[in-house]
């Protein structure tokens, strides 16, 4: 156990990741471990607008702070935010200097970062020894390195880190939506774009893909936000009657939760893979092998995920029989 100067108990611990939805995900595993060894703790994550809703969905995670309610406010006033959340101890999962700073000037008692970043000499006053960009490990095994500095010298193996997302908090899904979902076929969602934020597989190969699966056993959605919606829509109407629909429809809530009731998706390196692996369904992550960015360091893990990796960068040496051969091999629950 953590030694008594470090215990959390009835404290408030801020958790930082202002970044993507699955660098959420990725960062509830955090979260849970705390609670273990302190479980009346108070856990908040500083994120943005739009990953509220999947924080929010983790039973490990008490309260949010909204970074982008910092925009246009000065110093003084945010100051007066973050006094009024009490908090005790903030760790950085995701550096970013601005955040760094303000946390210093806002006066919280325990400060932890990394030493690979030389602002966190001077606003941190706990450093733990990290360096993600040379490690081999999992993003999710890098951010419990953090709580090193809260003395939890804990690693958790790949197939530890689901055990702690407590991704359960899932909001009723709308009847519209609940009737789409098939009760005898295996209901697959796949989400082909990323927002170019990875490396996509191509919609000829998910058009092939589709052609291909087996439709007496498989129901297929089309999943994506609003302005991937747009960008899909002429590829989806090249499908009608194989395919359904969703992108652009629902809220993230409504998202998260229909993804926890479908079957098994489908996506690159992007932040519904995550949300499947974390809620317990079949997953398959398609990834580059570039380093820093492979599936080692950022693919799905749940007990039910698995990732395909293209070869020298390209995303077309990953073939439609590969797909099909691991999602022929998935059983209906």
């Amino acid at each position: 156990m953590p030694s008594s100067k470090n215990n959390l108990h009835n404290k408030h611990v801020l958790i930082c990741r202002t970044d993507a939805v699955g660098d959420m995900v990725l960062a509830m595993p955090v979260c849970g471990l705390i609670k273990e060894y302190f479980p009346t703790c108070k856990i908040s994550v500083l994120g943005r607008t739009y990953t509220r809703d999947i924080a929010q969905a983790s039973q490990h995670i008490d309260g949010f702070v909204n970074f982008d309610d910092w925009q246009g406010k000065s110093v003084e006033e945010i100051n007066t935010m973050l006094a009024a959340e009490k908090i005790d101890v903030a760790i950085h999962l995701k550096d970013l200097s601005t955040v760094a700073w303000q946390l210093k000037r806002a006066g919280i008692k325990k400060r932890i970062g990394t030493t690979n970043r030389v602002y966190h000499w001077f606003t941190c006053n706990t450093l733990v020894p990290l360096s993600r960009k040379n490690s081999g490990l999992h993003e999710a095994q890098l951010n419990v390195k953090l709580l090193q500095g809260l003395n939890i010298k804990r690693d958790l193996s790949w197939n530890e880190v689901s055990d702690y997302y407590g991704l359960s908090r899932f909001q009723p899904l709308n009847p519209t939506f609940e009737a789409l979902l098939s009760p005898d076929k295996f209901n697959l969602i796949i989400h082909p774009k990323s927002h170019k934020n990875s490396k996509e597989w191509s919609l000829d190969n998910y058009s092939k893909l589709v052609h291909r699966i087996d439709q007496n056993r498989f129901k297929v959605f089309i999943s994506g936000s609003q302005k991937e919606h747009e960008e899909l829509l002429p590829w989806v109407q090249q499908h009608e009657g194989l395919i359904t629909d969703i992108s652009g429809q629902l809220p993230l809530n409504q998202f998260i939760t229909f993804i926890s009731k479908a079957d098994g998706l489908i996506a690159c390196s992007t932040g519904p893979v995550h949300i499947a692996a974390a809620a317990g369904i079949f997953t398959l992550g398609l990834y580059t092998d570039i380093k820093t960015k492979d599936a080692g360091r950022w693919g799905p893990v749940g007990k039910k995920a698995e990732s395909l990796t293209a070869v020298n960068a390209d995303m077309e040496t990953i073939t439609v029989d590969d797909i099909l051969n691991k999602i022929n091999a998935w059983q209906k629950p």
